[in-house]
């Protein structure tokens, strides 16, 4: 909108210039005002803001069909040039929800599918989990900490109620968890013996083993149990995975559990868990890459844990594109724009670290998505080129950023953008059309100063050119399924797709116009000539921006011919168009065969100059 009403008044500015020279060289006032207004409709892009607003109203109820609704407008732009999102990883990635992966007992690793709870100690493992676990789960609604929520939901997945455990063996006495100590005991009455059961973590628990149960057989616990144990954990702990050990001992009598009780304990079994992906994200990163996207993981969750996901799901492929905060704590701005290509996970970030890797990727030239949901993420939101919050997050999040999404869901990203890049592809695809017009408009009035002579066309014969070279298949063509990945800046996407157009129009009409002068050609034969000649540049560059031709395309295509032509014959009193002398005819046509040759080496001429340029900001971003 701002572009356009800027245009606009620039174009008034100059009819009203253009309207002064023509009276003061002697032209009728009459004679002046026309020609100034015949040049402000050729050149006021007037359904270009109608056509952007339509375009981007139905991008926003596309996106809203995909659980992204747009605060900002001009987060679209942002989103259809998106070559890099940095993402969180719990509860967008993945589930945001602990599941329990594997068993560890009597010297194997059995996977949660395979779980058989016919095997004893199976079975006394998942009964044990139940019963020293304080989380509960009623009608979907869990309370309690994620972890032990994992290990009573598997026993539902399996058909073990824990409430029905925990009422046939309750619980008689406990030692809560403690964050120093790092476990929790207790005590049940089980099949006719006092058991205390504990779980905790696995390094602390080894130490105060001196039993393990092996199968039926209750003995004495060896170093080499206990290195088995060790290396089973750290290949669970390597693969991203959280690990609890369980143990128990068999107690004398009831009695109070206290502290010295935790001793002597007999080694069970161990359970790794993890937030795993969610099933969607390993589809949505490999259609983000295939589209040209590079997704990155940025959590405080640690590094092991982080990189093990983002393997899963496609992010990572091996261990040295992983990196913790604390390793680009210390570089320079520049080193760490050297580092940013290499890495695609970051673990252990603070919110300072989020904002310089956001920097490092844009100083890079690429346009950076940022996807955030709590208060520490703001100001990393406010430097992306494209802000994303999640509506599950904090209030400041969503105000700060362009785009929420309904869902904490990263599946939907890739088609949120992909349609974004819709939206700008053909926005700048109709624009190009509108501002040919432009373009053309302004050249053709200065050529007409400086060899002095009268503006060609007619108000009704411009009009009728932009009805069928620009508006109609403008918006047809803005409604386009149009996914190619975006490249440079949008304005002068814009123009350079708009000039070779432009100045094949302007020197075509201006040469016609001039000679026609020359050979005593009539005004009006001038301007049925001129306008044709327009239409022929005006289908050839449709022709062009509409590549790759499809069925809808071509019906657009055709259609528009067909209805310049209808118009051109049977409504030719409506839009000035005579009949023209043999001398115009002959005229035309040569000038009709010379406009292919123009545009096609002035469009080589275009694209010479921008490959010259992106190749110059290239090596001078080097050097930086």
């Amino acid at each position: 909108d701002d572009f356009g009403k800027k245009l606009s008044i620039t174009i008034l500015v100059f009819c009203g210039i253009l309207f002064a020279i023509s009276v003061i060289r002697g032209e009728s006032i009459v004679n002046a005002f026309l020609f100034a207004v015949a040049l402000a409709v050729a050149a006021i892009p007037e359904a270009l803001s109608s056509i952007v607003t339509i375009v981007l109203s139905f991008g926003t109820q596309k996106m809203a069909k995909e659980h992204a609704i747009i605060r900002k407008l001009q987060a679209v732009e942002g989103l259809g040039s998106v070559s890099i999102i940095c993402s969180d990883k719990t509860g967008t990635l993945t589930q945001n929800k602990m599941t329990v992966e594997n068993y560890y007992v009597n010297g194997e690793s059995v996977c949660s599918e395979e779980i058989d709870l016919k095997d004893p100690a199976q079975r006394e493992l998942l009964m044990f989990s139940m019963l020293c676990n304080d989380s509960t789960n009623h009608d979907g609604q869990e309370i309690g900490d994620p972890t032990e929520t994992a290990l009573i939901n598997l026993g539902s997945l399996l058909g073990v109620d824990y409430a029905q455990v925990r009422e046939e063996y309750p619980r008689l006495s406990e030692v809560p968890f403690d964050s120093d100590r790092k476990l929790m005991s207790t005590e049940h009455f089980i099949d006719g013996r006092y058991v205390m059961v504990v779980k905790g973590a696995v390094d602390v628990l080894l130490d105060r083993m001196s039993h393990i149960q092996d199968g039926d057989i209750l003995r004495k616990i060896t170093e080499e149990d206990r290195v088995r144990i060790e290396v089973q954990n750290k290949h669970f702990s390597e693969n991203g995975l959280r690990v609890l050990a369980f143990a128990f001992k068999t107690m004398e009598q009831e009695q109070g559990l206290t502290l010295n009780d935790e001793n002597d304990l007999t080694f069970l079994g161990l359970i790794s868990m993890m937030d795993p992906p969610r099933v969607e994200s390993k589809d949505a990163v490999a259609e983000c890459i295939k589209a040209g996207i590079k997704p990155i993981m940025i959590t405080g969750d640690h590094k092991v844990t982080a990189a093990a996901i983002a393997k899963r799901i496609g992010i990572l492929e091996n261990m040295s594109e992983a990196c913790e905060g604390a390793v680009i704590e210390d570089m320079t701005d520049e080193e760490l724009q050297e580092f940013v290509p290499n890495i695609s996970v970051y673990a252990r970030v603070s919110p300072e670290h989020k904002i310089r890797i956001v920097r490092a990727w844009q100083e890079r030239g690429n346009i950076v998505a940022m996807t955030g949901d709590g208060v520490n993420d703001v100001l990393a939101l406010k430097d992306a080129d494209c802000s994303i919050a999640m509506a599950s997050g904090s209030e400041a999040a969503a105000q700060a950023s362009q785009l929420v999404l309904l869902e904490s869901d990263f599946s939907c990203m890739p088609e949120v953008v992909l349609e974004g890049r819709r939206v700008v592809n053909n926005i700048q695809r109709s624009a190009s059309l509108f501002l040919v017009k432009n373009i053309f408009s302004f050249l053709l009035s200065l050529m007409s100063v400086v060899f002095m002579f009268t503006y060609p066309l007619e108000p009704s014969q411009v009009s009728l050119i932009s009805m069928f070279t620009i508006g109609i298949p403008a918006f047809f063509l803005a409604l386009e399924p149009n996914k190619n990945i975006i490249k440079g800046h949008f304005l002068t996407n814009v123009f350079l797709k708009a000039l070779p157009a432009a100045i094949t129009d302007a020197v075509v009409v201006g040469a016609l116009v001039i000679f026609g002068k020359t050979f005593e050609v009539g005004e009006t034969d001038i301007s049925t000539a001129a306008t044709m000649l327009l239409a022929i540049v005006g289908f050839m560059i449709l022709y062009k921006i509409s590549a790759p031709m499809n069925m809808l395309r071509t019906a657009i295509l055709t259609g528009c011919i067909v209805g310049l032509l209808f118009c051109s014959i049977f409504l030719n009193d409506l839009f000035a168009i005579t009949g023209m002398t043999t001398k115009c005819i002959m005229l035309f046509i040569v000038f009709a065969i010379a406009t292919e040759p123009v545009l096609r080496y002035l469009t080589i001429l275009t694209e010479k100059i921008r490959s010259f340029y992106s190749g110059l900001r290239s090596r001078k971003a080097e050097k930086k």
